[in-house]
């Protein structure tokens, strides 16, 4: 690409900070960088057209943990840790919440439901048993009970009559929430370039040589932000994780509202200007779903169509409007990777799903071991 005296000296020289992921981790990392050096050159580098792995994509759950989920998590991992881990999702929640404010990003406080399928009443009555210990579990840090049960008010089918309801979940529009943060970018003079492809950045010591599929540049100090798509930058533990999802046309009197995780979490759905939203079914093919690939299955697609006939929506009609997928970083530690790869080098990646929630954190983490 042959750029201009104009184009190098404004974008591509003498810049101090460039953060490669324009997600919500790298937009937070710039800004956060913006507010400790007011006079950085700040450069974002992404290779979509938007952002490319899951800010743009995911289906707006504003969580940290359903019963099931964290009972599993309680299997590998200490109460401890898990407690740390819901702290720093709900800490990021609330972050991310004060940074944008709830109209910028349609925050709505609809509570949160974990739903379990008829053949599977075994795990509800397990989990069931297990809320008086896990409200007592997080009690200092919610200050109040988290979970509690509730009637099938939803008139949802082929489920148990009873819910776990989360108090303190909500939901919000993605597509508003990664606007505003864009806009918040160019308000604070931090730029941003798409479609542009970081191919290899390398230490030389004094700067930090970036190549991509346009250009090459030097950068004083490179922080990695491409969470499901780490691998192609470190050698850190994140694997991909391809999430499929779709979304109905609009519905008269829809009555549902929240958000919803079924069968252990491996299905989500939640409603949307008077739309159901629904992804999930990485359980039906791990192998298949392990990629960077942006693509729909007709295994899937079927599996989430038949969710809505014959549970979600059994007695109402309903059209398929649009379907996508978008790419998760995870391991199998629910921790997030945020570390220097070297002196110049940052990576804050491994998000496991919970990019809403933490990824507000994760950024101002990742800006934090710059100095």
């Amino acid at each position: 690409m042959h750029l201009s005296y104009w184009e190098i000296k404004e974008w591509l020289d003498r810049v101090d900070f460039t953060v490669i992921g324009s997600g919500i981790v790298g937009l937070n990392c710039a800004l956060a960088l913006r507010k400790k050096y007011p006079k950085s050159k700040i450069l974002v580098l992404e290779k979509g057209i938007l952002p490319q792995g899951a800010s743009t994509k995911n289906a707006g759950f504003a969580c940290f943990g359903s019963v099931s989920e964290l009972l599993d998590d309680l299997k590998e991992h200490s109460e401890e840790q898990v407690t740390s881990l819901v702290e720093k999702r709900w800490t990021g929640l609330r972050q991310l919440r004060s940074l944008l404010g709830d109209d910028q990003i349609g925050y709505r406080h609809w509570g949160g439901y974990e739903l379990f399928p008829q053949q599977d009443q075994a795990t509800f009555e397990d989990c069931r048993e297990k809320i008086p210990y896990l409200n007592e579990l997080l009690f200092p840090l919610f200050k109040e009970d988290v979970y509690s049960l509730t009637p099938n008010k939803f008139q949802f089918e082929k489920t148990g009559q009873e819910y776990i309801f989360n108090a303190f979940e909500g939901q919000l529009d993605t597509g508003k929430m990664m606007q505003s943060l864009l806009q918040k970018c160019v308000s604070e003079n931090i730029r941003v370039l798409n479609t542009v492809e970081v191919k290899a950045v390398e230490d030389l010591k004094t700067s930090v040589a970036v190549k991509t599929n346009y250009f090459e540049m030097r950068s004083g100090k490179v922080l990695i932000a491409t969470n499901g798509f780490a691998s192609t930058l470190t050698n850190e533990d994140v694997k991909p994780a391809r999430a499929q999802v779709l979304i109905t046309k609009a519905i008269k009197d829809l009555k549902i509202k929240g958000t919803f995780h079924l069968d252990r979490g491996y299905y989500y759905f939640r409603n949307i200007d008077d739309r159901i939203l629904l992804g999930g079914g990485r359980n039906l093919d791990i192998k298949g779903e392990t990629t960077t690939e942006f693509a729909n299955t007709e295994q899937i697609q079927s599996k989430l169509e038949s969710l809505l006939r014959e549970v979600i929506l059994p007695q109402t009609a309903f059209e398929i409007d649009h379907r996508w997928s978008g790419i998760m970083g995870v391991s199998t530690s629910k921790s997030p990777v945020i570390k220097p790869l070297s002196d110049r080098v940052f990576c804050g990646v491994r998000l496991g799903g919970m990019g809403v929630a933490i990824g507000t954190q994760v950024g101002h983490e990742l800006a934090s071991l710059v100095d």
